[in-house]
């Protein structure tokens, strides 16, 4: 390469980042604490970490099983939809509940197509009961099983069209993510206050010693209270440089470059019967199916079945009529 060649490459400007992940930088910015903010360079430091999460996000929406169709068909032919509702009638009364759904057919892009699609989200749960079983030659009623069940169900980003449903949620993640950095950025305010807290008790302690000792003329038993005051006052100064704003988009940019850890999915897999018997795979009879679903865990490590659904207008228009008519009625009585 030529000298002149060379300093062509040294002067030339940087090419422009992605609009996708400048979006997300813009985005993360909005969402991120105000300290963040007041950090200089803040593109230069988070470009590269905000693309690797963003991409992390995508992925993660991208292998969302489904769209799976949910209505009383679904319940009686769909192993999953027959597990993740009691009876085909809840499935309308969560439509009917669902104010995402609500504010979505107050939409006029409602109307664009006959159905629309959402991501469908439920709680995992287990609980043991008595039942029976065959054992061997004989029957019996008082067998423990375990059932498995749903429960807190809800609908995200309904619309008419997946890639819209899909890169909204894609943002939710993202979202998600800051979050779950901001909730570290007040811990570390909490633990400041806290070890400030500390040291004023620790001050009060030693104080009369010191004073015990002036007036004697002889030493006091301060010792431990001194190193004790030494070690929380070493421990204030490094919370403050963590929260020093160049530090804080240190720590976020190292958040977003491993996301994995504050937002991840497994695959799950069970084999139940019609009445959600959970059944060990080699003891599995004729009338036992195989279900298989994503689970979703979020910043506050619970976990959700998660899939992308699909619902007809007419019957979720129908279903949120229902439920306004029930609540109507429940307040003239």
């Amino acid at each position: 390469m030529s000298f002149f060649s060379s300093l062509s490459e040294l002067f030339r400007s940087p090419a422009p980042p992605d609009p996708a992940v400048q979006a997300a930088l813009e985005r993360i910015l909005q969402w991120v604490d105000p300290m963040v903010r007041a950090a200089p360079r803040l593109e230069k430091h988070l470009t590269d970490a905000v693309a690797h999460a963003l991409a992390y996000c995508q992925n993660v929406v991208g292998q969302l099983p489904g769209p799976l169709a949910i209505n009383r068909q679904s319940f009686s032919l769909d192993p999953l939809i027959h597990a993740l509702f009691a009876t085909p009638t809840d499935i309308g009364e969560m439509l009917g509940r669902s104010e995402a759904v609500r504010d979505f057919l107050g939409r006029s892009e409602s109307w664009a197509e006959n159905e629309f699609y959402a991501l469908l989200a439920a709680r995992r749960r287990q609980k043991t009961q008595f039942g029976m079983a065959q054992q061997g030659e004989v029957i019996r009623n008082d067998v423990p099983q375990k059932v498995l069940y749903f429960s807190d169900h809800i609908l995200i980003e309904p619309h008419c069209d997946l890639q819209v449903t899909r890169e909204r949620l894609c943002w939710q993640a993202l979202e998600s993510l800051m979050r779950t950095f901001n909730n570290h950025v007040e811990q570390l305010r909490q633990d400041r206050e806290t070890l400030r807290a500390d040291i004023s008790v620790e001050n009060a302690i030693l104080h009369p010693w010191q004073e015990h000792s002036k007036l004697h003329y002889h030493p006091a038993p301060e010792d431990q209270y001194a190193r004790h005051l030494g070690q929380l006052d070493q421990s204030l100064r490094e919370n403050g440089a963590l929260l020093t704003p160049e530090n804080l988009v240190a720590q976020l940019a190292d958040f977003l470059r491993q996301p994995e850890s504050a937002l991840n999915t497994s695959q799950m897999k069970f084999y139940i019967d019609r009445l959600g018997v959970i059944h060990e795979p080699d003891q599995a009879g004729s009338d036992v199916q195989e279900i298989s679903f994503a689970e979703f865990v979020s910043r506050d490590r619970r976990q959700h079945l998660t899939t992308l659904v699909r619902i007809s207008r007419e019957e979720a228009r129908q279903a949120v009529e229902m439920e306004q008519s029930r609540r109507a009625r429940r307040i003239l009585i």
